[in-house]
């Protein structure tokens, strides 16, 4: 045997390093994370209902497997994305039926692999409201941790909790939340360190939600946020990132360049911060948090949706104006996190604030698009299609 040389051991030692990330890769383990959620979900090809649904979604790690395969290069996820949801909350109230009808009318609509939502609240009975008693300026929602399986049945995979009522009953209301969702099989994001992993046939999905609060992955520190788009990039194939972030009101449709307050409270730069993470490797942002849709961009042919305004609130959102306005992103990436195709499918809050197909939310998009980011704009199409820039 002839001796090694210096570059032999080099090579020897970056094939070590990387079966073993491999290894930690199948094993459901994001090195360098502190809480990492890994979970496969079988995709299938029509509506996600609970009884329909192929594979399971858990939070437990499994044993050490040999690494997946490589996605085929022709392999395509879709994905479907919604803005904020509240299915009620006392003492406003809650739906009738106990939920199972709040979302018939929109199920077509949530179609995809992935699908994914802000969950803006609880599924929670108990811990300490943040706001203090009669006070008429302070909302905190619980919704009732049973309504969790309408979620799933509606055809929702993943939920993201980084957001600004995620905390409104304290530890002890996420945690409730956080069994909830474990509990119906759907998977969450958002919380410090948290990373879903949706497994799509031979794709890994990787979904990281990102608000300017203490209980959720920092949005305003994006240093620390391109370093975990970047270690979520060495371990899936595909990285969509959901922000919570931008002022409130109707009249917030327009964004601008720079950090945005709201009552004095900072909601980050959702700008810079967008375009941070796709340098990093994100290959889908998508925003929630202003309660009313957002333009559109695209950055190395990555697509940013600033916000997708409120898809679901009942009797807690205001329905004035744009606040009514919504709509559901699908988009199809290919295995290598490219856009493929997109488009939007306009809906709108009726009634008591629940979700229904129609509104102007394609037209919306399409001039704030024009006017918000001039040539980078996704250019949207009088039937939602959604294609990049000339």
């Amino acid at each position: 045997m002839s001796p090694t040389t210096p570059d032999d051991r080099r090579r020897q030692s970056e094939r070590r390093r990387t079966y073993r990330r491999r290894r930690l890769a199948a094993a459901g383990v994001l090195a360098g994370v502190g809480l990492a959620v890994w979970a496969a979900v079988a995709a299938t090809s029509g509506g996600r209902d609970a009884s329909a649904a192929a594979g399971t979604a858990t939070t437990t790690v499994p044993s050490p497997a040999p690494a997946p395969a490589p996605a085929s290069p022709a392999a395509r996820v879709r994905v479907a994305v919604v803005g904020d949801i509240v299915m009620g909350s006392p003492p406003y109230g809650l739906p009738p039926d106990g939920g199972a009808s709040f979302f018939r009318p929109v199920r077509g609509m949530l179609d995809g692999d992935v699908v994914l939502g802000n969950l803006e609240g609880t599924f929670a009975t108990t811990g300490g409201s943040k706001c203090a008693p009669g006070s008429t300026s302070c909302f905190a929602f619980r919704t009732p941790p049973s309504y969790a399986r309408w979620l799933k049945r509606a055809g929702f995979t993943v939920m993201n909790l980084a957001n600004n009522h995620a905390f409104d009953f304290g530890s002890a209301g996420e945690a409730e939340t956080v069994r909830a969702l474990d509990g119906a099989g759907l998977l969450h994001m958002g919380r410090p360190g948290e990373v879903a992993k949706q497994q799509v046939g031979g794709v890994r999905v990787a979904l990281l939600g990102f608000a300017p609060y203490r209980w959720a992955n920092s949005l305003t520190d994006i240093p620390a946020a391109r370093r975990l788009v970047a270690q979520a990039t060495r371990q899936a194939d595909i990285v969509i990132v959901m922000i919570h972030a931008g002022a409130e009101g109707s009249d917030k449709i327009h964004l601008r360049p720079g950090p945005e307050t709201f009552l004095g409270e900072p909601r980050g730069d959702s700008m810079a911060f967008a375009r941070a993470v796709v340098d990093a490797g994100a290959d889908l942002v998508v925003g929630s948090g202003p309660h009313v849709m957002r333009g559109m961009q695209f950055r190395h042919g990555r697509l940013i949706a600033y916000s997708m305004g409120n898809f679901a609130g009942y009797k807690v959102f205001s329905l004035r104006g744009n606040s009514s306005t919504s709509g559901v992103l699908q988009v199809t990436l290919g295995a290598d996190g490219r856009f493929v195709s997109g488009r939007i499918v306009p809906t709108q809050l009726v009634g008591a604030g629940t979700p229904a197909p129609g509104g102007a939310g394609m037209s919306l998009v399409a001039s704030l698009s024009r006017e918000d980011f001039g040539a980078t704009g996704a250019r949207v199409a009088a039937d939602g299609t959604i294609r990049p820039p000339a």
